[in-house]
């Protein structure tokens, strides 16, 4: 009966101002609705001989695995660009769970009941929005984009008050690590220098050893964290991933996507799509994300100043200079990207226009994002007859002569597009129809959603109906659960 859990927590040791010693709050009735098994495999874990009543209760929390060390992490964070001391609320992080005795991972039940970083919250969960990250992170995995990862949800059996009583539901979420932007301004704000050094020492050793022996390790892991983040972005502008709340709480050191709140795809191209039901003012629109990752990068140097150099104006030098480059580091990354969307390769002064006219053209059209790059692939899709429009058509012409630069073959092209351009996403509509009848205790349409979206650049039958976009004009609003 050996799950294979080796649980060896080093966060856990550092001084209680990082955390709350903590344990999970009991539950009722815990009943798993999904377990990753996949997930599972790739953590060296064996649940097959542990039947459905028993892996409720761990993945509840009322049996904690052996070793396990169970804290709430302290964190900060701008939210919509307001400061807030924070902290894992309705988080508890089991320990960090070692693979291969080096590769390391934090398990963490979110959900599971009151820390003192609860804020008057009752530390709970619902089921919808959990089971909506288990999908959306699965999702992005499967697209090949840093992001945690959901091991198993389970329902509580217990009601949670929203706008109305709700299922009770905890998620396991899977992370290399749950050091934040935020974790860095939690522990500037208290301004132990001792503190900070620490933090940062212990961020270098787990995710960026390269870096230990460095002179100017602070500046070193505010350039390597931007690469991640930078990175991170123009993944999300690839497949047309909308984070929707990208306080910097929600910005994870390692580089990894995090915090699946009201975050949806973006259908229909247009570059001011916001889902979440708070963001008001389109904060954290689609085209915003690479401005606000900047803006959270800049908070994340803020905090590093006084170990960037003791000359207080020499830090802010180096670290402004450090940040300035961003957008030209985005804006060749961006480029490449979308390069590799249209299967070209070389350089040719005019494919920032080709580029740009195309999505100015699925703009003003209000073309889906997704399926044009699967019609310029050969997929069959929806309302192919938009694309017999004479601008599209005329374009059309103008990438083919460009594509074939250089003696490109259309096999070389389409095998490039291949590998950067989902034939299917998450379709907005689709994940609510999941969750809906998930609510009703029917979990089909769930595990069919997931296991397509498992194998988003493989062609696969009977997938019309997860390529259809949303009704046009039709509002569509996510929430974040709490």
């Amino acid at each position: 009966m050996t799950i294979g859990w080796h649980f060896d927590n080093s966060y856990s040791k550092l001084s209680n101002n990082f955390k709350e010693e903590i344990k999970p709050t009991p539950v009722d009735n815990p009943e798993l609705v999904i377990l990753n098994k996949e997930l599972a495999n790739n953590l060296n874990l064996d649940f097959s001989k542990i039947d459905k009543k028993k892996l409720s209760e761990i993945f509840s929390g009322n049996s904690l695995p052996e070793g396990t060390k169970s804290i709430a992490q302290a964190y900060a964070g701008h939210q919509f660009g307001h400061f807030t001391m924070l902290g894992d609320g309705r988080a508890v992080l089991l320990g960090e769970h070692l693979v291969n005795k080096n590769k390391r991972f934090d398990i963490q039940f979110k959900g599971s009941g009151k820390t003192s970083f609860s804020r008057g919250g009752d530390g709970r969960a619902v089921l919808g929005p959990m089971l909506r990250e288990y999908i959306i992170s699965e999702a992005i995995h499967a697209l090949n984009i840093p992001t945690t990862r959901s091991l198993a949800v389970v329902k509580t059996g217990e009601k949670v008050v929203r706008e109305s009583l709700l299922q009770g539901a905890i998620l396991t979420r899977v992370a290399t690590s749950h050091i934040r932007v935020g974790t860095f301004q939690y522990i500037a704000a208290t301004q132990n220098i001792d503190d900070l050094k620490t933090l940062v020492d212990y961020t270098v050793d787990r995710h960026y050893p390269e870096i230990e022996s460095s002179k100017t390790k602070a500046l070193d892991l505010l350039n390597l964290v931007m690469e991640k983040q930078c990175q991170l972005v123009i993944d999300w502008m690839r497949v047309g991933f909308i984070h929707g709340v990208m306080n910097t709480d929600n910005m994870a050191i390692s580089g990894e996507t995090i915090d699946y709140g009201p975050c949806a795809f973006m259908d229909y191209y247009d570059p001011k799509t916001v889902f979440s039901s708070i963001d008001k003012f389109g904060r954290y629109a689609f085209s915003n994300q690479p401005s606000i990752t900047k803006w959270n990068l800049t908070r994340f140097a803020e905090c590093l100043l006084p170990l960037i150099d003791k000359n207080q104006n020499k830090a802010i030098e180096l670290a402004t200079n450090k940040i300035n480059s961003f957008e030209k580091k985005y804006q060749e990354k961006w480029l490449n990207m979308m390069k590799n969307k249209l299967g070209l390769f070389g350089v040719d002064k005019k494919d920032e226009f080709l580029i740009q006219d195309l999505l100015t053209w699925m703009h003003q059209k209000k073309v889906d994002y997704t399926n044009t790059f699967c019609h310029l692939m050969g997929e069959e899709t929806q309302n192919e007859k938009i694309y017999e429009d004479k601008y599209f058509q005329d374009w059309k012409k103008r990438w083919n002569e460009r594509s074939t630069n250089n003696n490109n073959s259309r096999e070389k092209n389409i095998k490039l597009m291949r590998s950067v351009n989902p034939i299917v996403i998450p379709r907005n509509q689709k994940v609510e129809e999941a969750l809906e009848e998930a609510n009703l205790n029917n979990f089909k349409l769930l595990n069919q959603l997931v296991e397509i979206l498992n194998k988003p650049y493989t062609k696969q039958e009977n997938i019309s109906i997860y390529q259809i976009p949303s009704i046009l004009n039709e509002k569509y609003q996510t929430f974040c659960g709490t």
